[in-house]
């Protein structure tokens, strides 16, 4: 009996992260790692594709009940809800529309000389399709950072302005709230992270790790030779000539022998590519029986972003 008890109390030990009412924060120390993680990648990403710094911050990370951090943004957000398969639940990544409004300002051109846009409105579809390339944006970054602890993907399901519609867990039920703060043009946007307790069950053991423990010395050695065989490590880049869009009847109407007449001249400029990233704008040329490619200038990842938003 003695035996069963003992048994007993460790795993009502264990089972206390998430069984108890609502979430102690404090017995997951990694998260505030995954979370300050995120920020600074997705700093780093908007540098790229953004000429005003832009910098995030996490403002503060609490276990709340859902109902009521959605109820502070009513009809001022709008919402990302992303599928993690491996945990069996979405999340959901909230965007306010002071965040929506002070990007769009930098990646179009503002310098934050005029007066900040306060009035309040619907987001208008070139401002939602902003939002949905920042929600991918920034899933892929709080993917990368939680792969210290869960080789999973955030996939971006849907994107709503309602948030009826943004339901993934009872409003009463507990999660973990992660305020996160956008510093750019000398504004402030507001983002949240909101996951739902049960999500977190899987992983909870990982989220609890004592950093402390986990340092390790480096070994100059074996950092040299991962230099080195990096360095030698074969890439396969490809050149793009040109892109088409095709609907599914014309795929239909494809027949052997058929011509597609491409708009590109000897003149047009090539993209070259690796992994799908564009890297180089190109000249096509000609030199002992081979085509060449002319590098002329780096491809500007503000202005690719830019486009695709407004391709859509």
């Amino acid at each position: 009996m003695s035996d069963i008890h003992s048994n007993n109390s460790v795993l009502n030990g264990s089972e206390r992260l998430l069984d108890a009412p609502g979430i102690s924060i404090d017995r997951m120390p990694m998260l505030h790692v995954i979370l300050d993680r995120m920020a600074a990648q997705s700093s780093e990403n908007l540098r790229q594709l953004s000429p005003a710094p832009a910098f995030f911050s996490v403002d503060a990370i609490a276990a709340k009940r859902m109902g009521d951090v959605l109820d502070t943004f009513e009809n001022n957000v709008v919402i990302g809800i992303f599928h993690v398969q491996a945990w069996d639940s979405r999340i959901l990544m909230g965007l306010d529309h002071n965040f929506i409004f002070t990007l769009a300002e930098a990646l179009f051109g503002g310098d934050g000389g005029e007066a900040p846009f306060g009035e309040r409105r619907k987001l208008s579809s070139l401002e939602l399709r902003l939002a949905q390339k920042t929600f991918e944006l920034l899933g892929r970054a709080l993917q990368s950072s939680f792969a210290t602890v869960s080789d999973t993907v955030f996939k971006l399901e849907r994107v709503e302005t309602r948030l009826d519609f943004a339901v993934i867990a009872p409003r009463n039920s507990f999660g973990v709230n992660a305020k996160v703060k956008l510093r750019i043009l000398g504004r402030h946007g507001e983002m949240f992270i909101l996951i739902p307790q049960a999500a977190l069950n899987s992983v909870r053991q990982q989220l609890g790790r004592d950093l402390s423990n986990d340092a390790a010395v480096r070994d100059p050695a074996w950092t040299r030779q991962i230099e080195s065989e990096i360095g030698r490590t074969e890439v396969a880049v490809k050149g793009v000539i040109e892109e088409r869009h095709f609907v599914l009847a014309d795929i239909a109407d494809l027949k052997v022998g058929g011509i597609l007449q491409l708009q590109a001249t000897t003149r047009t400029r090539i993209r070259l590519e690796c992994n799908a990233e564009p890297l180089f704008w190109c000249n096509l040329g000609q030199g002992e029986g081979f085509y060449t490619l002319r590098i002329d200038e780096s491809v500007s990842q503000e202005q690719e972003f830019i486009d695709d938003v407004l391709s859509r």
